[in-house]
């Protein structure tokens, strides 16, 4: 009989659990290869709609489609073992109806998606009691949400004034009591991300937001330095990434074109003395 151990995935629960107790890690990520390097070191990982930038070049996330995101979904699953797996809902794919976001939520959980996230205050919490009471675990997103992007004017902060930090923390209050079982914080003033923290009884993940939020996430691209020079303020970039994969690629260029690439021990049927 075999003596290796099954490795249990981080379930929404053990999440929950977080709350007051110790902080929550995630990162996103869009396919196999980066999925299993940063597994080990990850509560969640989340299929973000920030796909459509990263990997694809597009302008913003409003093209993303539900497919796409599944076959991202996929890979990465299949890339992770430890990490429970949250998949966006890319615009257009849930905003319509409850019964448009359970068969979008229920394609994504079939691709291997352990929960979802939507973008979307007080009038998404309908959407989120909809999904939750049918099985479907719903990560919430308030604050600078990249769907918005049209009606917000740009990526912004908010929360500036009074009036609109009472309006977010009313919408995550909303979506804590419609079952969300967390909330995405992103770019929000700092004081009013410490504030939903300690006022709602669900985790808050900040992105741009405030170092009191129960976790963090970010963009793995911006944080390893492979998404360009210009990333967001709230980005604390671990590495360059960029200038190592470019001292790599100039390396092998100079080998192949010096023909010291590939040597005996690369290529078959040659001896090695």
């Amino acid at each position: 009989m075999s003596t290796h151990a099954e490795v249990k995935r981080v379930t929404v629960p053990q999440l929950q659990a977080c709350k007051g107790q110790r902080k929550i890690v995630a990162l996103t990520a869009h396919n196999v290869s980066t999925a299993r390097i940063i597994d080990d070191y990850l509560d969640f990982v989340l299929i973000g709609d920030s796909t459509a930038m990263v990997a694809y070049g597009l302008p913003n996330t409003l093209s993303f489609t539900l497919e796409q995101t599944g076959q991202h979904t996929a890979a990465v699953v299949r890339g992770t073992q430890h990490a429970c797996v949250v998949a966006d809902m890319p615009f257009g794919s849930y905003q319509e109806s409850v019964s448009q976001a359970f068969r979008s939520a229920a394609y994504l959980v079939g691709q291997g998606a352990d929960a979802v996230k939507l973008e979307g205050g007080a009038v998404m919490a309908e959407t989120v009691e909809y999904l939750v009471a049918r099985g479907i675990p719903v990560l919430a997103h308030v604050g600078l949400m990249p769907q918005y992007v049209n009606t917000m004017g740009g990526y912004l902060a908010q929360g500036r004034t009074p009036e609109a930090a009472a309006r977010i923390l009313a919408d995550a209050r909303a979506l804590e009591q419609a079952g969300a079982f967390g909330v995405v914080l992103e770019g929000v003033a700092e004081a009013l991300g410490s504030e939903i923290t300690e006022k709602i009884s669900i985790p808050t993940i900040g992105i741009g937001a405030s170092v009191a939020c129960d976790g963090q996430i970010l963009v793995t691209e911006d944080m390893l330095g492979l998404s360009g020079e210009r990333v967001p303020k709230f980005v604390k970039r671990y590495a360059d990434m960029e200038s190592v994969m470019r001292q790599a690629v100039q390396r092998y260029a100079d080998e192949v074109r010096a023909g010291k690439f590939p040597e005996a021990q690369h290529c078959f049927g040659v001896k090695r003395t």
